[in-house]
């Protein structure tokens, strides 16, 4: 048990008692005994009643995470029960034994342990300590997690900026097992390689896997069988989406993204799915400038993905994220034809769902365009949202079928 003690101001207990994970230094009456970063501390009312567990850092903006609003011992057996929970509940919807499934294993304060992704690539993890107490504690959780689960090794890929907030460095590096290969493939319907040490997050977009699938059978449902379809994919990176839309064999697709490496592994994605290199175009360009010119063009598309990456990391930029937003969605209207479809992203935290649908209103109305909304979109089964964390619900998206 920890000696550390969070005694909370009167008044400010009701988001704990409704099991928010978050504690910022403003809810805090008072500390005692002196707890270090990475303590765990109990967590009382300032009538001395017991409201949580979870572990402190008084240079994070959020001072304490709560691991626990049982009075229990967090040590080794509470890890073995939280890791096995998160593990079971993909169980029930994946095959984890298999050696080409990728999915999230622990989506951090969603499965109830803040701080904490694992993402599985194959028969590997790769794990991020996105906080102090997670890093101090990482050599444990790759064990278990090597106990508990069928894998070669696990990586470490805490090369975030969020860490700062934490006093912490960017650490990369293996943490149990054996070394991943340079590339990894996985199967998603199509294969992909992964690349865990350099990609973007731990290597890939897995939130986005259910919708990659979606704009498939889009393709195969919205379209006559032997009509050509074009899809313009923004934001590409590896070519998730168009490898999707090269199931059918009458798509075509263009890739924009403003990494050279990341489009040439798109390339050997669709070399290595054996789809003709010929309905596939890479082009590195910047996003917005290139979507304004094929706006200026004239240029029309069946289907737009537009899958950018955070333009808001926290409250303070919204108005600047919600402008960059209504850019995009406002020339990404004006290049798809009548009929046509629109899958519009955001994984934006600080803008919520409908910031965003407002903001994909204001495009339409500007672009003198009408849209019906076919189908909200969000992660799969494997990025569960906590309930009690509404912050969880990050990626937001809209399937719309545009006039």
């Amino acid at each position: 048990m920890s000696d550390g003690i969070v005694i909370i101001k009167k008044g400010r207990e009701k988001p704990i008692v409704q099991q928010h994970p978050w504690i910022f230094s403003g809810a805090i009456h008072e500390v005692e005994n002196d707890p270090k970063a990475g303590d765990i501390v109990t967590v009382i009312s300032h009538q001395g009643i017991f409201l949580a567990r979870g572990y402190w850092n008084r240079k994070s903006q959020i001072q304490v995470r709560i691991l626990t609003w049982t009075d229990e011992e967090i040590n080794q057996a509470w890890w073995k029960k939280m890791i096995t929970r998160a593990i079971d509940t993909r169980k029930a919807h994946y095959d984890l034994e298999n050696q080409s499934s990728a999915l999230r294993i622990i989506n951090a304060e969603n499965d109830f342990i803040p701080g904490l992704i694992v993402d599985k690539y194959g028969e590997w993890l790769v794990l991020q300590a996105l906080t102090f107490f997670i890093d101090n504690h990482k050599t444990m959780i790759s064990e278990l997690l090597a106990e508990l689960m069928q894998v070669r090794g696990i990586y470490e890929r805490s090369d975030v900026d969020v860490r700062h907030k934490e006093g912490l460095q960017q650490v990369t590096g293996m943490l149990w097992g054996e070394e991943a290969p340079e590339q990894i493939q996985i199967d998603e319907d199509v294969k992909i390689q992964i690349d865990v040490y350099d990609g973007h997050k731990t290597g890939f977009y897995l939130d986005q896997a259910q919708n990659r699938k979606l704009l498939t059978e889009l393709i195969t449902d919205g379209f006559s069988p032997d009509q050509p379809v074009s899809v313009l994919n923004l934001f590409s990176y590896t070519g998730g989406f168009g490898l999707h839309a090269l199931k059918n064999e009458s798509t075509s697709i263009v890739n924009v993204d403003t990494s050279f490496e990341a489009l040439e592994l798109a390339e050997q994605n669709v070399i290595l799915n054996d789809f003709d290199v010929n309905r596939a175009e890479f082009i590195q360009a910047d996003v917005f400038e290139y979507l304004r010119d094929m706006a200026e063009q004239g240029k029309e598309y069946d289907i737009v993905v537009l899958d950018p990456p955070k333009f808001a990391h926290n409250k303070q930029q919204i108005s600047q994220a919600a402008r960059g937003y209504k850019d995009i969605n406002l020339n990404a209207f004006k290049v798809i034809k009548s009929g046509g479809y629109l899958l519009t992203f955001s994984c934006s935290g600080a803008i919520d769902a409908d910031l965003f649908q407002k903001i994909v209103f204001g495009a339409m109305v500007d672009s003198g365009r009408q849209a019906q909304i076919i189908k909200r979109l969000s992660p799969g089964i494997d990025h569960p949202v906590a309930l009690t964390f509404p912050e969880g619900a990050y990626l937001k998206g809209l399937l719309l079928k545009v006039y």
